[in-house]
């Protein structure tokens, strides 16, 4: 039986970091959801197409491809065979990811990808709705959280390290305004489900986090392996 880890929480509190190190030490598939959004962004984006044009984005989907692959031991992002793992972090994606994954049909569409992508195997996915919405009977839920001010701060370190210029009461705002779009979507929105177990990183390294997660995906599966889920 496979098994499946769900991280959900606000943009900037980790989880991308946080899943790819917790896969990486206990042998998990780590499936970027937030990257397919983003791959239906950069397509809309890359065809002039305007968030009001909802039926032009709602049509790419059966124009895209998505793929993830391992090269050279880094994660790549490909969309219709072009890497574009970079581009899908750029700052006119950011600007335009949370509406568009807020179009219902561009939501049901992703979310049966990232199903399929993870039929049998043992994965640790993160996003906004994986616990509630993709997976609602995943093994192990997690919420992670962190104060609006300290995920612009990190927002801010991640770009500068990758030589990006920003500015800190921009993404401050940028992410108060994903925050309330996540939290009020009338499409899967953003909350913790009734059994994730919640952690606020705000003052934890992301060791700190990657070890806690951890602890609790090996408490859960080593009492889960009495009943034959090893």
């Amino acid at each position: 039986m496979s098994i499946v880890v769900a991280i959900d929480g606000p943009a900037g509190s980790g989880k991308g970091t946080v899943t790819k190190l917790v896969g990486e030490k206990l042998g998990l598939v780590n499936i970027d959801t937030g990257a397919t959004y983003r791959c239906v962004t950069l397509a809309a984006i890359n065809k002039g197409y305007k968030l009001e044009e909802e039926n032009k984005i709602v049509n790419l989907l059966n124009e895209i491809d998505i793929e993830f692959k391992k090269k050279e031991n880094e994660e790549k992002v490909l969309l219709n065979g072009k890497d574009v793992t970079k581009e899908i972090r750029s700052k006119e994606v950011n600007e335009m990811v949370s509406q568009v994954s807020h179009i219902p049909k561009v939501r049901e569409n992703m979310a049966n990808f990232q199903r399929k992508i993870a039929e049998g195997k043992n994965v640790i996915m993160e996003g906004r709705d994986i616990g509630t919405n993709v997976f609602p009977n995943a093994d192990v839920k997690i919420y992670l959280d962190a104060t609006p001010e300290e995920r612009a701060k990190r927002r801010m370190k991640q770009n500068e390290e990758k030589g990006i210029e920003s500015n800190y009461e921009e993404i401050l705002e940028n992410i108060k305004f994903r925050d309330h779009n996540d939290k009020t979507s009338s499409v899967a929105p953003l909350k913790q489900a009734e059994d994730a177990i919640y952690i606020d990183s705000s003052n934890l390294s992301i060791e700190e986090v990657t070890e806690k997660i951890i602890e609790i995906i090996n408490y859960h599966f080593g009492d889960a392996s009495k009943n034959g889920k090893n």
